[in-house]
């Protein structure tokens, strides 16, 4: 009875109710149409209609990160952007950078790097590592590029330079040494060892 309950239901949402549009969005490289209202999120979409349960609800304000995602290659928080403003452009979550059992090679930097504790903001995370990784490759300076002209590349982004461009993703759990580290990998870099960010941990308190 329950079954057929949610089955009757997930029917009816096949079609527009009052005040709803349909939009097609295009999520890791596949076309999804859904009937929404005009101010429904992007992340709400993705979470409640779509089952993209990877992308998180953090703060629900453009604070936190926690539900970045990646539009055209360029990362953004889903939470500030509605929904029907993507149709017509490439979305990427989490889900979506892996190829098949192959993990993205930042997934797989910040599993040997211990980048992440509780993982909840791990999504984000990630998705704005991606973003992070292709912004230095295209020349992309940040607040702390000292010359404009002669941005970082990635064989020698500094960890001063990584934790800027990741400044608008928090991490509760502070995490950060290892998502540090995994971003330095990825980048071709090789990331100190655990016990050695311990003992410079250690030297400079």
């Amino acid at each position: 009875m329950l079954t057929d309950s949610l089955q009757d239901g997930k029917a009816e949402r096949d079609f527009p109710m009052q005040g709803e549009t349909p939009v097609t969005l295009t999520i890791n490289g596949q076309s999804q149409t859904v009937s929404i209202e005009p101010r429904v999120t992007l992340l709400d979409v993705l979470r409640e209609r779509l089952g993209l349960t990877g992308t998180k609800k953090g703060c629900d304000h453009g604070q936190c990160g926690a539900c970045t995602v990646l539009i055209d290659g360029d990362r953004i928080y889903s939470c500030l952007s509605l929904a029907i403003m993507q149709e017509g452009r490439s979305i990427t979550t989490i889900e979506g950078l892996a190829k098949g059992e192959q993990l993205h090679p930042v997934q797989a930097a910040f599993i040997e790097n211990d980048g992440f504790q509780c993982g909840y903001c791990t999504p984000g995370q990630i998705c704005a590592s991606v973003a992070l990784l292709e912004e230095v490759n295209r020349g992309c300076a940040s607040a702390l590029t000292a010359d404009l002209t002669n941005p970082p590349q990635l064989a020698n982004l500094s960890e001063t330079e990584i934790k800027e461009r990741l400044s608008g993703n928090l991490c509760r759990c502070s995490a950060y040494n290892g998502i540090v580290a995994s971003v330095q990998q990825a980048a071709g870099q090789t990331p100190p060892s655990p016990a050695a960010t311990i003992l410079l941990q250690e030297v400079a308190g």
